[in-house]
Parts: structure tokens; sequence; C-alpha cells
């Protein structure tokens, strides 16, 4: 199955197709609704044979639906119908999960993608469970107002360190993890990762938008045999 990976960020949405080796981008921003994001990875997939696609949205989402609208982006998200708009089948992820799914190895992990804000995923024996820890009580604000760009802005790199590796510490306590992935493009930043973890690229991202469909397709096959 050729499936086309649609990850939409605050400044950019970036594509890529299955067999395909760069990814494409288009800007995205408060002016993006989806509508106009489908029309724009139509024009820039052109040329990628695909027949389903995945999606990692940026806020919560429900069995598959978007369940709020986005903080960074335009208008409309909540109720779209993306399979009517690409005339092909559809999953959509929250982003952090999907990224934390191309991570993947083992066990009880924990995801956390530090980037404009605070990202956060936890996968029980393959079963992803998006989370939204980015909002929780920390110091005198938030985990996000900490560890986000906002934080790394306003406190600089030294203290940004140090509140990662307190946050860090905290979350493995409560959840115990067997490993933490930390991802997200502030990950760069930090000069050692803290104890318990390791780190992964955006590119996870990708690679957690083609195995949604390829986890399907193995659930799909075993009901089959289970019924036969």
């Amino acid at each position: 199955m050729n499936v086309l990976v649609v990850d939409v960020g605050g400044t950019n949405v970036k594509i890529l197709a299955t067999g395909q080796e760069e990814r494409r981008k288009l800007p995205s921003g408060p002016e993006l609704t989806p509508e106009r994001m489908v029309a724009g990875i139509r024009q820039l997939a052109e040329g990628w044979p695909f027949e389903a696609v995945s999606i990692g949205y940026p806020g919560p989402v429900r069995r598959g639906r978007i369940v709020s609208e986005p903080h960074n982006l335009g208008r409309g998200w909540v109720g779209f119908d993306f399979e009517a708009a690409f005339g092909f089948p559809v999953k959509v992820i929250n982003d952090a999960a999907m990224q934390a799914l191309g991570g993947y190895e083992r066990g009880k992990m924990l995801f956390l993608g530090l980037g404009t804000g605070l990202g956060s995923a936890l996968i029980v024996e393959g079963m992803v469970v998006p989370l939204e820890l980015a909002h929780l009580p920390f110091e005198k604000g938030t985990f996000e107002d900490y560890v986000g760009l906002r934080g790394l802005e306003r406190w600089g790199k030294k203290e940004w360190r140090r509140y990662v590796a307190d946050v860090v510490a905290r979350l493995i306590a409560a959840i115990l993890p067997d490993e933490v992935v930390l991802g997200g493009g502030n990950v760069k930043e930090l000069k050692e990762l803290p104890p318990g973890c390791r780190a992964i690229t955006n590119n996870a991202a990708f690679v957690g938008g083609f195995r949604l469909w390829e986890e399907a397709r193995a659930s799909a096959l075993a009901e089959h045999r289970s019924r036969t």
C-alpha cells in the first residue's frame, strides 16, 4: 500500500509518500484551513502515487476525529471530512503520537516532543495512548511554559536544560516507563540527554504515519483469520 504521510506543524506542513526519499513542505500558519491544506498537498504531492493518507494533527484527536481547533492554524478543522477531500481512506492521529509510534521499540515508552510546545504520548506494548501533559501545573506556570520554546527563549539554554531534566524526572517517577524518547526540534539544544532517555529525529513522524497503516492491515488480517 502506498501511503501519503502529512505532518501538520505551526510553521510548515511536511509530506512524504511510500517509496519517496525527500520530503516536501508547504507553509502553514494562522491562515491555513483544512481546505487550503488539502489543496496545497494535492499540488505538492503531484507525481507521488498513494492510496491512503496519514495525518499528524497538532491537537487532541479522539478515535480518529479532531476534537478541538488548533492554536496556530486557521479554523474549520473539527468535523472536516478529510476522506471526502482527498478521495482516499485517511487516518488522523495527534502529531506527537504519530512521532512516538515512529520511534517505538518495546515495552512502555513515554514520548516527549520538545518543540514550540510540549507534545506527549505513551505507547504500552504497541498501543498508542495520546497524552496532554503540556498544561499540567509546574513551578509558576505549566510544563510547556518551562520546557517549550517560550521557556527556552525566556530562561536561556542552561536553565532550560535543567527544567527539561526536572520535568523528565517527575514524569518518569509518575508513569514508570521502560524508556523515555525525546523528539521535536529543540532536542538538539540539549548538551546531554537526561538519564533513561534516547532521542529521535522529526523523520520518525513519517515512520509512524506508515506504521499506522501497517498495523491496520495486520489487525484486519488477524480478524479475518479468526473468522475462518
